[in-house]
């Protein structure tokens, strides 16, 4: 996978922290990517993005940029549309995709447009929301643009009233129908889909069971059909070109066993995943012959403008 002898990048300069709500995330995924990086003989330096973060990469005049950023600013299209104007070559999905990609709802239309299936949701206010329940329970509220599961309310079928969201949750908010089944996801790196990976969690698949030790299981390759494996692979790839993206992609889905194929439906197309020590899109690699090392360097070498 894009061995050194065919490197275009010397001098990386790797993105992680900045000022979004998944931080932390992206600071244990930024260091996880350069330490491999350097391993591999590049010269690495993270860069933790704030307000001078132009100043900065100007100054450093890395051959490529790996983007560890996650949620707003890092994986909306802004910093994408940066790199751009600066001419740096860098990494994951360029500045359409991303921004489609981070709006929950536009990405639903993407999908639909393409003959992807996906569950009911509506765009309403937060104050709507608290006011009364704006569809039949069950459902989830979960903020148009952020990831990682950051601000994610799931309302019971039992549930006595509407749920009062946090003051820190956007005055815009996304109410999603709650698709019942288990949770599936697939990984794509440039044109090929490495495999299926099944999520196990004791309760709501929520930030702690993402990235806590422990949080989750994940089973891969999914114990699950023939048929159903070969629809992720098929929808993961659809959606990843639908959006546009580019270089590593990993759409999640929600499977209903009672309901066959028909129970498979798309929930979310995320262009930055995660790179930290319980991340799926490394396992998926691993499991496909790839190690973390080949995986960075992929991408330090897939980095491009005009993406």
């Amino acid at each position: 996978m894009g061995g050194q002898s065919s490197r275009t990048a010397s001098k990386v300069a790797v993105l992680l922290g900045g000022p979004s709500a998944e931080r932390e995330v992206s600071l244990s995924t930024g260091q996880a990517c350069a330490a491999a990086l350097r391993e591999r003989g590049y010269e690495v330096v993270e860069v933790d993005a704030g307000r001078d973060l132009c100043d900065v990469l100007t100054s450093i005049k890395p051959d490529a940029v790996l983007n560890c950023l996650h949620g707003r600013w890092g994986e909306d299209g802004c910093v994408q549309g940066m790199l751009e104007w600066l001419g740096i070559p860098y990494s994951h999905s360029g500045v359409l995709s991303s921004a489609l990609a981070m709006d929950k709802q536009r990405t639903k239309d993407v999908y639909r447009a393409a003959g992807l299936p996906v569950v009911d949701s509506v765009i309403v206010t937060a104050d709507e929301v608290r006011a009364g329940h704006v569809m039949p329970p069950p459902y989830v509220v979960k903020p148009n643009n952020e990831g990682s599961s950051v601000g994610i309310y799931l309302v019971n079928e039992d549930a006595n009233g509407p749920p009062q969201l946090d003051a820190s949750m956007p005055s815009e908010v996304m109410v999603e129908a709650f698709a019942h089944g288990r949770e599936l996801t697939t990984t794509v790196m440039g044109t090929r889909a490495l495999g299926v990976t099944d999520i196990l969690t004791d309760g709501w698949y929520d930030y702690d069971a993402k990235y806590k030790p422990g949080g989750s299981r994940h089973v891969i390759p999914a114990d699950v059909p023939t048929e159903i494996a070969e629809l992720c692979l098929d929808y993961a790839i659809r959606a990843h070109n639908a959006l546009g993206c580019r270089g590593v992609s990993r759409t999640d889905f929600r499977w209903d066993e009672s309901k066959g194929a028909a129970g498979l439906i798309l929930l979310e197309t995320n262009t930055q995943p995660g790179m930290t020590p319980t991340s799926l899109t490394p396992e998926q690699a691993q499991a496909a012959g790839i190690s973390f090392g080949e995986l960075c360097a992929w991408m330090v070498e897939d980095a491009s403008c005009q993406r």
